[in-house]
């Protein structure tokens, strides 16, 4: 290692006395680099999931913190579990229902004194749980609509997709200015943050893998927000693709949140230019909330809610979100590794996507999640491994098919899009049922 300077060794004596560390009799100039990105990454073990009161939460979370209190209380009622905050007085509203919140934290301006305050302001506030970095931060200097549509500094749509030596200049300008200082507001919070909070950045489902992984190692929380639902569009089984992607982009270390449609395109405004109003089905956002699920998501959030004109629809999703709530200890379980499922079918197109399953045990009590990402029924869906369940009787969630496991093997069949979920007890089912039959 090549010889520090007076203000490095300064500057790392400060950074580590503000987390504590003892130095005394150590020979500064003798710790190594791998040492001092301790200031950089969270020694946080909760694995992208919520600490509170003693246990581990599944995040499902919503942008949107309502004006009213009723309505804030109605939310935390149907098992949400967190919200967008802005400052002190939205987590004390937070607080007040029992939810937590994330504050967004603008880290591409970096270490500066407002941040610093900010901060200080905040972080001994018991519902605070998560610090947000700038959302789609590097989609919004690469691929955003806006560089062409309002800024002006692309010349065509497509120049991101072509690569054009305009785009390739101005990202590669942009990424110099902005990564270094979001690296630096990461040193700061963590310096000042003793809870040492997960950070979180959300991105688009396709921000360039360059950039994103340029901070990546800096961050404990990743993922994107994906909205297929549309007039002319209703790929859900897209979602399963994007979680699969933002895990690969975190190198399979960092857990993945992904941000799910609660909204119309046409109740967004003229700028996306969609008239029809067209929500997601409840089966549809089920489908996708245990797609990403599936595919390894460690928490689910709603963007869009805040415009929504549906009651009818916000009253489907909060039947999914307390769905999921009461799932919560097999949220937060490991995999089953043991289990598979092959499906025995003739005339199989390898181009399908199949079914994806998970399987969790918690406490002796255990979920069968499967997924059918394809517009086809599955006759033949078998899940085997599961010889501990020898013997028990599996219940359909939500439904009236029951399955005794034998021979380490559970046997049903998928209609296409189909989610089932069973369970060794009925017991986890949620009592909020009103809005599980809502259809676009």
């Amino acid at each position: 290692m090549k010889r520090m300077t007076k203000i490095t060794k300064l500057a790392l004596l400060l950074l580590l006395i503000a987390h504590g560390l003892e130095t005394a009799g150590e020979d500064i100039s003798t710790i190594s680099v791998t040492s001092v990105s301790i200031a950089t990454k969270s020694s946080s073990n909760t694995r992208g999931f919520l600490p509170k009161d003693g246990r581990l939460l599944f995040p499902i979370g919503c942008y949107e913190l309502p004006k009213e209190d009723a309505e804030l209380k109605k939310m935390a009622q149907s098992g949400i579990n967190i919200v967008c905050c802005h400052n002190k007085n939205d987590l004390d509203r937070a607080a007040s229902v029992g939810l937590l919140g994330w504050i967004p934290v603008p880290m591409q301006a970096g270490s500066s004194e407002s941040l610093r305050e900010k901060i200080e302001s905040l972080t001994t506030h018991p519902a605070l749980a998560i610090w947000e970095g700038p959302d789609e931060i590097v989609h919004n200097f690469t691929a955003w609509s806006g560089l062409y549509r309002t800024k002006g500094i692309y010349k065509s749509p497509d120049e991101w997709r072509k690569q054009t030596p305009r785009a390739i200049e101005y990202s590669e300008e942009q990424a110099r200015q902005i990564i270094p200082k979001l690296r630096d507001s990461i040193e700061l919070i963590r310096a000042l943050d003793r809870k040492n909070r997960q950070i979180w950045i959300n991105e688009a489902a396709q921000s360039d893998l360059k950039f994103v992984r340029q901070y990546i190692d800096y961050i404990d929380i990743t993922g994107c927000d994906i909205y297929p639902v549309r007039e002319g569009s209703r790929d859900v089984a897209i979602l399963g693709d994007a979680t699969d992607r933002w895990i690969q982009v975190g190198r399979n270390q960092k857990p993945v949140w992904m941000v799910l449609q609660a909204f119309s395109w046409s109740e967004l405004g003229d700028y996306y230019g969609h008239k029809t109003v067209v929500y997601p089905s409840f089966a549809e956002s089920r489908f996708m909330a245990y797609d990403v699920i599936a595919h390894g998501a460690r928490g689910i959030l709603y963007w869009g809610s805040h415009y929504l004109k549906s009651s009818e629809f916000r009253q489907s999703l909060y039947a999914l979100t307390s769905e999921l709530e009461a799932l919560q200890p097999f949220l937060v379980a490991p995999e089953d590794q043991h289990a598979q499922v092959s499906l025995i079918e003739m005339n199989r197109d390898l181009s399908e996507r199949g079914v994806k399953m998970s399987v969790r045990n918690a406490d002796g009590e255990w979920i069968i999640i499967l997924v059918n990402e394809d517009d086809r029924t599955y006759m033949g869906v078998e899940v085997t491994g599961i010889g501990a369940l020898d013997g028990r009787d599996l219940e359909l969630l939500y439904g009236v098919e029951k399955v005794t496991v034998e021979k380490g093997e559970l046997i049903t069949r998928l209609k296409p899009f189909e989610v089932k979920v069973f369970a060794t007890s009925r017991r986890w089912k949620t009592i909020l049922r009103a809005g599980r039959d809502f259809q676009e």
